[in-house]
């Protein structure tokens, strides 16, 4: 699944980039295809919110943008549907996994879109996809490593199975904390690399989360904010840009969607 995940990754980001890169259009848009919908039919936009700016190819279906999130999103409901169902055995279960794990990448590689309801792939706002690849990769690799650092419930001890069940819920709480303090990836990971939670709770939060903004006094706020300035920020971006590609510009916050 991990290396489905992964390989599908690189591979959509290379093509969609390379698109990007020759369609060579002003920031925000990208040309749509000549006429998809034939001489009769409407074309598709090119600028305004109903730019085309991604795709895996560029696939257009009645004049409408088939986004890549959509392939991935089928692809995740067919293999599960097929692994609950038949629950198959070697080898086919690791073509499943691999299946999902590239419908998986196909679906967070747009998890922006999905996010804002926009099509805000080359914006800043299109980072989002990226912290959700990296996510998902991190969460894939830890799993892939079976960590148990709280132990199993294997004696049917009442002391020691309520041991364990306290050291799941303090766990548990630890990545709450951390989700709170505004470090998402922090708390998701550390649901199953406990450490990592401890860290990220005592750490500070982010001067833009839930916690910052009801615990922190001024001078500990003040803190927060210079720990997570532009510095901060700028070193993020770039790893962003290094695996995405640049946006073209900021871009509009994308507004509730009609109806």
């Amino acid at each position: 699944m991990l290396i489905g995940f992964l390989i599908t990754f690189a591979v959509t980001r290379a093509i969609t980039r390379r698109i990007h890169a020759k369609a060579g259009t002003a920031p925000g848009q990208a040309a749509g295809p000549p006429d998809p919908a034939g001489p009769d039919g409407p074309a598709a936009p090119s600028s305004g919110p109903g730019a085309q700016r991604s795709g895996l190819a560029d696939i257009y279906i009645g004049g409408v943008h088939i986004h890549h999130q959509v392939f991935g999103i089928l692809l995740v409901l067919a293999t599960g549907l097929l692994e609950f169902r038949y629950n198959p055995h070697s080898p086919w279960e690791e073509v499943l996994a691999a299946l999902f794990g590239a419908g998986a990448a196909l679906t967070l590689d747009e998890f922006a879109l999905w996010f804002h309801l926009d099509d805000v792939y080359w914006t800043t706002s299109g980072r989002q996809s990226i912290d959700a690849i990296l996510v998902g990769g991190a969460l894939g690799a830890v799993l892939l490593l079976q960590p148990s650092l709280v132990g199993t419930a294997a004696s049917h001890d009442p002391a020691a199975i309520g041991s364990y069940l306290a050291g799941v819920c303090f766990d548990l709480a630890l990545a709450g904390v951390c989700i709170f303090k505004g470090k998402i990836a922090t708390g998701l990971i550390g649901i199953v690399l406990p450490p990592l939670a401890i860290v990220g709770a005592i750490r500070l939060a982010k001067p833009s989360s839930v916690w910052a903004r009801r615990r922190y006094q001024p001078g500990r706020l003040s803190r927060a904010r210079r720990r997570f300035g532009p510095a901060y920020h700028r070193r993020h971006d770039r790893l962003r840009d290094l695996l995405g590609g640049r946006p073209d510009g900021p871009g509009d916050e994308p507004g509730p969607p009609a109806g």
